[in-house]
């Protein structure tokens, strides 16, 4: 008996161990990415000890959750801020590292049961609340802000306007949305990793999902991929290495996805005031900046308008979803109808996805008296994703991509089947 309670209370201490280091391994990724990218974008100089604070908002930011934003002018004046952004590099550091650790215990011991998952997904939602309730509660700072200078300044003097914008997490919401991004990512892994069978109700469906969400995994991480080569070029061969390496480190898989949506034919909307600088590629910012303030429309004709490049990322986008339905073929055979229909609605759920976390929404203005708008000292940056029109032209490419690459694929299958038996 004793010896049972041994090995008993080993296993579990080990098993605390184990969710322990993927935590670890997660908030470790996510704060070294958050601090490089915003080191790099200057935030380092930002005046009364802010940065933990911004960090903190950061981390929050990445895992969905709610950063308010807060502002005040005194008695004559009033200010308004929003802010909803997802800094997906971050997010995605923080979720490749998890994935590793939860991984790798997985090779090393006989495949998981239902039992088993569900026992390690709650261990590591355990310990992830006071991860997320760190920085839920250290991300709030504000700061002061002028009015312009001159005689401005001397106006609310006078009238007691003192400017003042800051900002605080939403606790509550932080850490229910980390446990939803959590589980979601905890989901991903079981769906996807070859040795995580499913729980016995949803296993006749094992060979419906598996491969289809395999295949736009590895799509989405391999444009994220092509974007780093891109972005690393960019570093080496141009100017503003700063601002590269913090779109890099901040905002990468935002601007990837955003160009494999383009690419296939969906939009963005959106607009961006023109004394708002944007570390972003040439044409995406000057189509941004609609002439008279108004809505632009982001896609490939728009950015053709200014660069003639902008081809590139329709052919990029059609290997790159050809690509992904080839090996989904190979690696799992199937007729061509099936294969269509795995793959079509997985990529419009995909693009779906990646279009809704690439929203950006930010504003910030002053009244004063009473008059004018709160963007009369502010302005607002705005993009939002056609989400009818990715999710259609994902469920399109999805169903040729997938019946084109079962017709190629089957062939050099039942080839390959053939030398393996004649030799």
């Amino acid at each position: 008996m004793g010896q049972v309670w041994s090995s008993r209370s080993g296993g579990a201490v080990r098993a605390w161990a184990d969710a322990f280091g993927a935590v670890a391994a997660a908030v470790a990724a996510m704060v070294a990415t958050a601090a490089l990218g915003l080191w790099a974008a200057g935030a380092g100089g930002l005046p009364s000890g802010a940065f933990p604070a911004v960090l903190a908002a950061t981390l929050v930011a990445a895992v969905g959750g709610t950063v308010e934003l807060t502002g005040g002018a005194g008695a004559f004046g009033r200010t308004g801020a929003t802010l909803a952004v997802v800094p997906l590099s971050v997010s995605l550091a923080g979720a490749l590292a998890l994935v590793a650790a939860l991984l790798r215990p997985l090779r090393r011991g006989p495949a998981p049961d239902g039992r088993e998952l569900a026992g390690r997904a709650v261990r590591v939602a355990v310990l992830w609340v006071p991860a997320l309730l760190v920085p839920a509660l250290t991300a709030r700072h504000t700061f002061r802000i002028g009015l312009g200078g001159g005689l401005l300044d001397e106006i609310g003097e006078a009238l007691d306007v003192r400017p003042e914008v800051g900002f605080r997490a939403d606790v509550a919401v932080t850490v229910g949305r980390g446990l939803l991004w959590l589980l979601v990512l905890y989901v991903l892994v079981v769906l996807a990793a070859r040795r995580t069978p499913l729980p016995p109700p949803l296993r006749r469906f094992q060979d419906a999902v598996r491969p289809p969400v395999r295949a736009v995994l590895g799509l989405l991480l391999g444009y994220v991929l092509l974007g780093l080569v891109v972005g690393l070029v960019t570093l080496c061969t141009r100017g503003h290495p700063a601002e590269t390496a913090a779109t890099l480190l901040l905002g990468l898989p935002n601007l990837s996805w955003l160009a494999l949506g383009t690419g296939l034919g969906g939009a963005w909307e959106g607009n961006v005031p023109d004394a708002i600088g944007l570390p972003v590629p040439y044409a995406l910012a000057a189509v941004l900046r609609e002439p008279g303030g108004g809505t632009a429309t982001v896609d490939l004709g728009s950015l053709g308008r200014y660069d003639d490049r902008a081809w590139v990322l329709a052919l990029a986008a059609a290997l790159a979803v050809a690509t992904a339905a080839f090996l989904m073929a190979r690696r799992f055979p199937a007729p061509w109808w099936r294969q269509a229909l795995r793959l079509g609605p997985a990529l419009a759920v995909a693009l779906v996805a990646a279009g809704s976390l690439t929203r950006i929404s930010a504003r910030y203005g002053l009244s004063l008296l009473g008059l004018g708008d709160l963007d009369a000292f502010g302005g607002a940056v705005r993009l939002d994703p056609r989400l009818p029109l990715l999710l259609g032209w994902g469920l399109l490419w999805g169903l040729v991509a997938g019946a084109l690459a079962g017709v190629v694929a089957g062939p050099l299958a039942r080839a390959r089947e053939r030398r393996d038996g004649a030799g």
